[in-house]
């Protein structure tokens, strides 16, 4: 079969918010697995990166015009993507009538009915997709499918759902030669060398915050350290990558993987650089000293909120003053932190917004991400916000992290708004805070993200 997998364009290019200035461009790493495995099975694989090739929408659906002759069209779609999604489905229908369309990812996990009313979706993919849409293009029985959603006589069929992928490391390494691996670019701030591009280690989240998406299950997954590694090397080798995000919900859960990974690092002379997402009762000293040895320049670390009501609320299950203490320790160590924050969650009001941008200023992480708290579909935070009637939209395409989706008794929309704006010019428009970056940029590709910052804030 010939297969086409489509990375729809971002959202955010087209609006002017904090993510349109600083929001990294970086490969589809679910559907460059999906098309390692297809690839392995003997089927023909073209990845289509809309979002990297700076296409439109329109872009696509003409792209696909000039070469129609594909067995299937397969999709991902986040939730802020799926009206993208959609209308790239629509248009390619048109096109090729006989094409099976299948859509895939978060969004059209959590709502696969509603996928399935779309004219142009043939199937929905559930879950992870490597296996489910292998069985599906290799032709099985659709009702033998796990992970499968389809239509029969105008009525949605939903098979079993699919058991997770318990070992990855019996999943090839991603299908990064159909990839342009020279248009991917990191958030601004993120990395210190470029090219750059992201990686996953893990599946999976030792977490349960309300926030967070969980259909993939309570168990962290995970690839060994080792094998992670030599991704690393064969990356530099072949593309010349010089750093790495591991954009992994939690990289540092599991201690001797980190190691085995900082070790193997060292053992096969990799020089790279890289960074990493954390959680604060993850942090180890000496497991983060081993991360700064092998290249590990900065750290992000989960707060969202200072007060301890919010954190309650949405299970955030750290403890303020010991997030204090980590991102000090990180700091001194010589790792440079990023501390991400919500603002807008469940009881929030504008005094506890005060209080967790004080928190900030007072700590003066590097650097602050400060988001809307934003509901997506799938999580728990969502199904309260509907039951609740405090939902003000159901417009995809404003969940995008800058956008009040959310209208609590406790605080509106329009003052969580205002008051967004305001955290990130009074985090970084401060004289100290902009001479300290200013000094840590001093080189042109650190002039450049400094303007491209300060774009950002008179944008705001």
């Amino acid at each position: 079969m010939r297969v086409l997998l489509v990375n729809p364009p971002k959202n955010y290019r087209t609006k002017k918010n904090a993510w349109s200035y600083v929001g990294s461009n970086m490969p589809p790493l679910g559907l460059a697995s999906i098309a390692a495995v297809l690839e392995n099975n003997g089927h023909e694989v073209k990845i289509l990166d809309a979002c990297a090739e700076g296409m439109s929408v329109v872009d696509v659906v003409e792209w696909f015009a000039r070469d129609s002759c594909w067995n299937f069209l397969g999709i991902t779609a986040t939730t802020p993507l799926i009206n993208f999604a959609l209308k790239i489905a629509e248009g390619v229908k048109q096109r090729n009538s006989e094409v099976k369309i299948v859509l895939g990812g978060v969004h059209p996990s959590v709502f696969p009915d509603r996928i399935l009313q779309a004219p142009a979706v043939d199937f929905v993919v559930r879950g992870e997709g490597e296996f489910t849409m292998l069985e599906l293009v290799s032709g099985n029985a659709l009702e033998s499918i796990n992970g499968l959603s389809y239509l029969v006589s105008g009525k949605a069929v939903h098979t079993p759902d699919r058991e997770l992928i318990e070992n990855l490391d019996l999943l090839p390494m991603p299908a990064y030669h159909l990839l342009p691996m020279k248009l991917y670019r990191p958030a601004l701030g993120a990395a210190k060398r470029e090219p750059a591009i992201s990686m996953l280690a893990t599946r999976g989240c030792p977490g349960r915050c309300t926030f967070c998406f969980r259909q993939f299950g309570k168990k962290l997954r995970y690839r060994s350290g080792l094998l992670i590694a030599k991704e690393v090397k064969y990356l530099q080798d072949t593309y010349g990558i010089r750093e790495i995000c591991f954009y992994d919900d939690t990289f540092t859960a599991l201690r001797k993987e980190v190691r085995d990974f900082c070790t193997e690092l060292e053992r096969l002379k990799v020089n790279i650089s890289w960074s990493c997402f954390s959680r604060v009762d993850t942090f180890h000293e000496e497991t983060f000293r081993l991360m700064r040895a092998s290249g590990c320049h900065q750290v992000m670390f989960g707060v969202e909120s200072a007060s301890a009501e919010i954190l309650k609320n949405i299970n955030k299950r750290i403890d303020i003053d010991r997030a204090e203490h980590v991102i000090r320790s990180t700091m001194k160590m010589g790792i440079l932190v990023r501390a991400a924050f919500m603002l807008g969650n469940m009881g929030e009001t504008l005094e506890t917004m005060e209080k967790t941008l004080e928190w900030a200023l007072r700590v003066d992480p590097d650097l602050a991400v400060f988001n809307i708290t934003t509901p997506y579909p799938g999580s728990e935070l969502f199904d309260w916000a509907a039951e609740n009637d405090f939902l003000t939209s159901y417009d995809w395409d404003k969940y995008d992290l800058a956008t009040p989706i959310l209208s609590l008794p406790t605080v509106d929309a329009e003052t969580v708004a205002r008051f967004y704006k305001y955290a990130l010019r009074r985090f970084y428009l401060r004289p100290g805070k902009v001479m300290k970056i200013g000094l840590r940029m001093m080189n042109p590709r650190g002039f450049m993200q400094l303007y491209r910052g300060l774009r950002m804030m008179l944008g705001l």
